[in-house]
């Protein structure tokens, strides 16, 4: 049995801007569309590589290591432009086209190869889930952790209009309207949204078929990660004191 001390091996790691603009968040909806685009294009394959994984790891147990590092670079980079969107609004610094990491922008995510998986668990992990899927529901809207809508740049709103507003997208809402009137993000409120996509990231992965480490019911918040073992580099402040940097998820195995 897996020791629950040992850290799960999808991380997600972000910084929060210290000065955010007031107003961008208004048309970020609008600058995301050719990420829109691309991501479209992106899941597309994902769903692909995710069938092709199945039947791998049918016969042999083991996720080809390419296409684990292009299923992790999608989810990657749906995050870094969920981060910039909707899903948190921590940064205005606009996320990169590319499906590596980027070591110095704010949003990370990493998941850790497996070299071995359960043959038998492609076949229920679905089911195993279906826990999580409720709490889910609650956090960031029906299906939508699983990013298959990760293209949907304006989900906290088209949510609210259509099936009731998430507890992630009304939160995120809250804090725009915050940050519109006095400049400032409520970093409570922070913390708490980044526990909420934090647990949506995990579960991803897991119905994925990249991990047969059962995600956690627990609500990490704050943007490190537990499993987070390495930091980077430690940026000077404004009066040249250094400061704590945000933390750089070690490199995947």
């Amino acid at each position: 049995m897996t020791d629950p001390r040992t850290p799960y091996p999808v991380r997600v790691d972000a910084a929060l801007d210290p000065s955010l603009s007031r107003w961008l968040w208004l048309v970020k909806w609008l600058l995301l569309i050719p990420h829109v685009v691309v991501l479209f294009f992106l899941w597309v394959a994902f769903v692909v590589v995710t069938v092709i994984a199945f039947f791998a790891i049918l016969f042999t147990g083991r996720y080809p290591r390419s296409l684990f590092d292009f299923n992790v670079g999608v989810m990657r980079w749906s995050w870094r432009v969920h981060y910039y969107g909707y899903w948190a609004l921590g940064t205005d610094r606009y996320p990169p086209f590319t499906l590596a990491d980027v070591p110095d922008y704010p949003a990370h995510l990493d998941v850790t190869y497996p070299e071995r998986l359960s043959r038998g668990l492609i076949f229920v992990k679905w089911l195993l889930a279906i826990p999580h899927y409720l709490v889910l529901a609650v956090f960031v809207g029906g299906g939508l952790w699983l990013g298959t809508r990760a293209g949907d740049t304006n989900d906290a709103w088209d949510d609210a209009a259509n099936a009731g507003i998430s507890l992630v997208g009304l939160l995120v809402l809250i804090a725009a309207i915050v940050l519109l009137f006095t400049g400032r993000y409520p970093k409570p409120l922070y913390d708490f949204v980044m526990g909420m996509d934090r647990w949506a990231l995990r579960v991803g992965p897991y119905a994925a078929l990249m991990t047969d480490r059962y995600p956690p019911f627990r609500l990490d918040t704050g943007g490190t990660d537990p499993g987070t073992v390495s930091a980077g580099p430690v940026p000077p402040s404004p009066s040249g004191a250094p400061t704590a940097g945000p933390p750089t998820p070690a490199a995947a195995r």
